[in-house]
């Protein structure tokens, strides 16, 4: 299996300046950087504990507001190094992939989704290089 680590826990929230202000302040994360998706609508943000980024809280903002007051945890993503090979591998296990392709962010970095078992989202991550 090339799943190197949990690359992060994605969040959906409704203020990207308030999320951010909660998981800094009260929380101890450190702010990593922010992203506009590239769609126009959804923007991001990356926070992890001071001096530890093995695994990052992203916060998603403008994609859903209409989630379950239960919980906004969105997916899990794990870093790859072969985006393409690893899609390759788990089609031919049978899995459902969400998005039909693999999205390209400003930055480099590229994803694409799939089902878990019990529905959950999962996201394989390849970081710009």
């Amino acid at each position: 299996m090339a799943v190197r680590k949990i690359e992060h826990v994605g969040i959906m929230v409704s203020s990207m300046e308030k999320s951010i202000a909660f998981y800094r302040d009260i929380v101890g994360f450190e702010l990593l950087g922010t992203l506009d998706h590239g769609n126009g609508t959804v923007k991001l943000a990356f926070l992890a504990t001071p001096g530890a980024k093995e695994t990052e809280l992203e916060l998603v903002e403008g994609y859903n507001g209409n989630l379950p007051a239960e919980g906004k945890v969105h997916h899990i993503a794990f870093t790859v190094d072969d985006l393409e090979a690893e899609i390759s591998r788990i089609e031919k296990l049978g899995v459902t992939f969400i998005d039909p392709d693999i999205t390209t962010l400003p930055n480099g970095a590229r994803y694409r989704f799939f089902y878990g078992p019990d529905g959950e989202w999962l996201e394989l991550f390849q970081p710009a290089t």
